[in-house]
């Protein structure tokens, strides 16, 4: 591999740094904002990590089958695809979509318990996503999709949506979407697997810990199907210009692309996602403003520097979050590669 990515200056080289509206939107609790989201979710995306072992899963059913309070969410063991990681001391990386929104909700924390059938999570980070990802992957369009890819193969070459979990130094767990064309989103290398960056909300955890932590595992979703992709592997990152040049879309190569190699690959039907019916979109939940919930979240944030200081003030004039979703409108539309 030619030109890798082996250090954090390396990678802030080509990426940048994280901008701080980006750190200060992350609260340690669910704020109602959060928990309204979570009881309107009707699907979930999961990471669960032990050490340097991370696995990934998908958990579903009517909206509201996810519970939680200030400091926990709580799971239905019954409603997850594959809860055999799901224990004492696992860290946990979440990811919630909801019908036609396109921004999502990410939930990290640790187990504390399994008992009378549900998982308890103790919250430690809560967030909102950007919605570039579902927007590439036109993941709230798409139809019901009633026959699977017929391999793996072909599966990969459909994808549009993918679930990264990675794990870092201090073992907590990330779990961030990523969202292309069919083709795009991913590419079969022999028994290699190769996905690209693309512009979202700068963050980067999992690239940071693939540096330190390169096992990763993902989800790989078809949008309209209830079949999935597992994978497993060691991921390396490169910004050679060859290998980013086979994910150029709309003129625009992206700046890193990812080997996943020590593949290992399961496709199946995943009781999560036919429990949810999210296909087609039934409508979008009322009530909901993510510009409003992720400001809140930035207000509530509980850094105390200038810069975090001067960002919550000026989200607390009125009218503000009407500009902001303005903003996020225009990201979509001038920034979405």
């Amino acid at each position: 591999m030619n030109e890798p990515i082996t250090s954090v200056a390396d990678l802030e080289a080509v990426i940048g740094k994280t901008p701080l509206p980006m750190t200060l939107k992350v609260i340690d609790h669910l704020d109602e904002g959060a928990l309204r989201w979570i009881r309107l979710s009707p699907l979930m995306v999961a990471a669960f990590g032990d050490g340097a072992v991370v696995a990934v899963t998908l958990a579903g059913g009517e909206a509201g089958f996810a519970a939680g309070s200030t400091r926990e969410l709580r799971l239905p063991i019954a409603l997850l695809d594959d809860p055999a990681s799901a224990r004492p001391g696992a860290a946990v990386g979440s990811l919630f979509p909801l019908p036609g929104v396109t921004e999502t909700l990410r939930v990290n924390g640790r187990v504390t318990d399994v008992r009378n059938g549900e998982i308890h999570i103790a919250v430690e980070e809560c967030f909102g996503h950007c919605g570039k990802a579902l927007i590439r992957s036109d993941f709230w369009t798409a139809a019901p999709l009633a026959v699977p890819p017929a391999d793996i193969s072909a599966f990969v070459a459909e994808c549009r949506f993918m679930a990264l979990a990675t794990i870092d130094a201090q073992g907590r767990a990330d779990l961030s979407p990523k969202g292309d064309p069919a083709g795009m989103m991913a590419q079969l290398d022999g028994s290699r697997l190769w996905f690209a960056d693309r512009p979202g909300n700068r963050r980067v955890d999992s690239f940071r810990n693939i540096i330190t932590q390169p096992r990763v595992a993902a989800a790989l979703l078809i949008p309209g199907s209830t079949h999935f992709l597992r994978l497993s592997g060691v991921a390396r990152m490169t910004s050679d210009e060859a290998v980013r040049a086979q994910f150029r879309v709309q003129d625009k190569t992206p700046a890193l692309a990812t080997l996943i190699d020590d593949l290992s690959v399961t496709m199946s039907e995943s009781s999560a996602l036919v429990r949810a019916r999210i296909w087609p979109v039934a409508g979008r939940p009322a009530g909901i403003e993510p510009a409003k919930i992720f400001a809140e979240h930035i207000k509530l944030n509980k850094a105390k520097g200038l810069g975090a200081r001067l960002t919550s003030a000026a989200l607390s004039v009125p009218g503000t979050t009407g500009l902001l979703q303005k903003v996020l409108e225009k990201e979509y539309k001038d920034n979405l590669y």
